[in-house]
């Protein structure tokens, strides 16, 4: 009996008893969609945060320097003169401020309770990719006479009434020209990236009599963030003898150690799923067993109209091997609904991967064949004579 032949009566057994089909399948069908769902929900999770760092820039070094008092410290020329001195591995620099307090329009008759403000170079457009919607970036000659500017994102921008540039804003009651409006970069709402003001650094350590201690470095390239990392870690090292004394933070790291952490909570919640496949293949072959007991005048027939060992074993081990395969159809269709109707609900891509879908069957299709290989031998050793007297 041939492999198509083989399938044919899988189908037809199947078909004639529905219920304990569809009961057969159920452990199958909810590991399956289990495992789907869960898969695409942390993939869908995992290329929405790593999209928002890739928008950050995965080429950008962030160094925070606390110090060890007025002996030793860095300043904003020191670390300029280290960035124009490694202008082979740095595309730009920028010192950053940020700013805490009140912000409101320029007649004092609205303020804004989200909006970032931070104090920032004039390279600062052009290491983060910002376009600008209209007028002017911030200017060096902005940063050496401590101008009183801003630039502005695009929310802030349509609550002052659209055209911004010229307008006056107020941070801590300081009140600021702005000159330019950042591209909108995401939906424009409060607290969204396009709720932000950017003001020279120099501007900003005045207002909040600060010192600047956050410089913001961008590679040429991600593959040159550890250079990068090595050039500025020898220099503050050099300065501090210490590294408790400052920090430096490599994005595309960060980027790594976070996909490294959830492929691992993936594995770990996938595994948790797994259990309902193993359950389901115990399924499988507990029905199986009690197929065999059923059909075994069936089997003793077979056996004494030519049927060979491997025929009868063929036919169960197909048989357990169709159930699950259904099963596992059955339980991607279900979990890959399930998984993009629950991304919509939060916003993001759940879409499963091919790769997901193709494990999913294959491990299905190989539960439900394993777990039918005893009954299947049990079934292909019976005894025709006894088989036949069997009542």
């Amino acid at each position: 009996m041939g492999f198509t032949q083989a399938f044919k009566l899988a189908l037809k057994s199947l078909a004639g008893s529905k219920l304990r089909a569809f009961l057969t399948m159920l452990g199958i069908i909810i590991g399956v969609g289990s495992v789907i769902i869960l898969v695409s929900l942390m993939q869908g999770m995992t290329g929405e945060v790593t999209s928002m760092f890739e928008d950050m820039g995965t080429n950008m070094l962030t160094v925070n320097v606390t110090g060890r008092g007025s002996s030793r410290t860095v300043d904003v020329d020191d670390m300029y003169d280290l960035y124009e001195e490694n202008t082979d591995v740095f595309l730009g620099m920028s010192s950053t401020v940020m700013v805490m307090g009140s912000v409101k329009t320029g007649t004092d008759s609205d303020s804004f309770s989200s909006t970032t403000v931070s104090g920032v170079s004039e390279q600062y457009a052009e290491i983060n990719g910002l376009g600008l919607q209209s007028g002017r970036f911030l200017s060096f000659a902005d940063l050496e006479a401590r101008s009183k500017v801003a630039v502005v994102g695009s929310y802030v921008a349509n609550m002052l009434g659209g055209n911004a540039v010229g307008q006056t804003i107020k941070v801590n009651g300081n009140a600021l020209t702005i000159v330019g409006v950042i591209e909108q970069q995401d939906d424009s709402t409060e607290g969204s990236a396009d709720d932000c003001i950017y003001l020279p650094y120099t501007t900003a350590s005045k207002l909040t009599f600060g010192q600047i201690s956050t410089y913001t470095f961008a590679t040429w390239d991600s593959s040159l963030n550890a250079q990068g990392t090595t050039i500025l870690d020898n220099a503050l090292y050099t300065v501090f003898e210490n590294d408790d004394f400052y920090t430096i933070s490599d994005m595309q790291e960060m980027i790594d150690s976070m996909e490294e952490m959830t492929s691992m909570m993936t594995m770990v919640l996938v595994g948790i799923a797994g259990i309902s496949l193993l359950v389901g293949g115990i399924g499988i072959m507990n029905i199986m067993l009690v197929s065999v007991t059923e059909r075994t005048r069936e089997i003793g027939i077979r056996k004494s109209l030519g049927a060979k060992k491997r025929d009868i074993m063929r036919q169960f081990v197909i048989e357990a091997g169709t159930t699950s395969a259904l099963g596992g159809v059955i339980g991607i269709v279900f979990g890959a609904a399930v998984a993009v109707a629950l991304g919509q609900a939060i916003g993001i891509n759940a879409a499963p991967s091919v790769s997901a879908v193709g494990v999913s069957f294959g491990v299905s299709v190989f539960i439900g064949v394993f777990f039918g290989f005893m009954p299947a031998n049990k079934a292909a050793k019976l005894n025709p004579i006894d088989a036949l007297r069997y009542d």
